[in-house]
């Protein structure tokens, strides 16, 4: 079967939302054990950031709509969108049930595109691939691919689709908007179906091969190291797929926050902890730092185990939060994360719906990434 070249494709991802301020009214009812909402955008954001680099992996150029943690306007969303040269434009998005305060039983995930678009026939196409890919991946209750007349869908002059992955006011479905997996699924996935749409060939991150890079290395890995990098909070300066002093740098920056060797090269080691694919084949205690503790950190809190900030530093706050999780699930509370408590956060296991406690603490926005 031929494949088009995904360089030959700009795909444009969009954010609905923000939390710097939150927007109001988008977030979950106040969740037990941590006793502060979830905001939509916490999950927008991140899903995006994942399609987005999924889609520089595979070889895409992209636009990011949206790239600060803001709201800002459908319209001036619409003209960065009809400015550039995007192929396509997706849209992340959770869906909410009710008056939002209290939760329901109101699940599943559905994607949209308005017959209002001048490529009503190709948005159907893409929102039903993205969907179809999503709904494979994540196991989710489908909900269908449905019209919607909004500003980033009839608006837009190509091809442009709207994902609602799920429901903030359903109590399991509001902890996923915290999960790395999930997140990381629903991007994959999202890019995985624009694939689809383009007939572009798709290589999971599982199979794909990294060629070590370093300075002087140019193309689309270095694109996407560049965005990776630029996400988590290095400054590399521009995503140009130019392997210069400032990404080399920041290259340099990521190793020491990950006990690697700071060369400013990326091999397989610095790929493995860019990816992050296996952090289970890490034991870690207090003291460890780096993505897999990132990620430690992200699991319990989305299973409502408070482990302060999600900085990639393994403190007090985060043992305490292991120590809970194993307590809490018939394992030695030693708050060490080796092979049965590795294996125990990555299950299902997660902590029941409670009453939240009256007192509603305002939530520190700055250790959001």
């Amino acid at each position: 079967m031929a494949y088009n070249n995904a360089s030959q494709f700009v795909i444009a991802g969009n954010d609905e939302h923000g939390v710097m301020p939150p927007t109001a009214g988008k977030r979950t009812p106040v969740m037990p054990y941590i006793d502060r909402p979830i905001y939509e955008n916490e999950f927008n954001y991140a899903a995006k950031n994942a399609f987005l680099a999924d889609c520089l992996r595979i070889g895409f150029y992209i636009v990011d709509v949206k790239p600060n943690r803001q709201d800002i306007s459908v319209s001036t969303r619409v003209t960065t969108v009809n400015n550039s040269n995007a192929t396509l434009v997706v849209t992340f998005a959770y869906n909410a049930d009710g008056d939002g305060t209290t939760f329901t039983s109101a699940n599943g995930t559905e994607a949209f595109y308005s017959t209002q678009n001048p490529y009503a026939e190709q948005s159907l196409n893409l929102a039903t691939d993205i969907y179809d890919k999503v709904i494979e991946a994540t196991g989710s209750r489908g909900r269908g691919v449905k019209t919607l007349d909004v500003g980033m869908l009839s608006s837009v002059r190509i091809p442009a689709a709207l994902l609602e992955a799920g429901f903030m006011t359903n109590f399991e479905e509001a902890k996923q908007m915290l999960d790395p997996d999930y997140v990381q699924a629903v991007g994959r996935a999202s890019c995985e179906g624009v694939c689809e749409f383009l007939n572009v060939q798709y290589i999971p991150i599982t199979e794909y091969t990294f060629s070590t890079i370093r300075y002087g290395s140019t193309g689309r890995l270095v694109r996407y190291l560049q965005f990776l990098l630029k996400i988590r909070g290095y400054s590399v300066g521009s995503v140009d797929g130019i392997f210069g002093r400032n990404t080399q740098n920041a290259v340099i920056a990521f190793q020491q926050a990950n006990n690697l060797t700071p060369d400013g090269i990326v091999g397989p080691q610095t790929w493995n902890r860019l990816n992050n694919l296996t952090p289970q084949d890490q034991t870690l205690r207090r003291g460890s730092i780096g993505t897999a503790v990132e990620y430690l950190q992200q699991k319990l809190y989305s299973k409502l185990y408070n482990t302060g900030a999600i900085d990639g530093i393994f403190g007090t706050n985060t043992e305490n939060a292991v120590r809970e999780f194993q307590q809490e699930n018939g394992l030695v509370a030693d708050g060490i994360v080796g092979p049965l408590t590795w294996r125990a956060i990555q299950s299902d296991t997660s902590r029941p719906n409670i009453l939240a406690s009256s007192t509603k603490r305002l939530f520190d926005f700055s250790n959001l990434k």
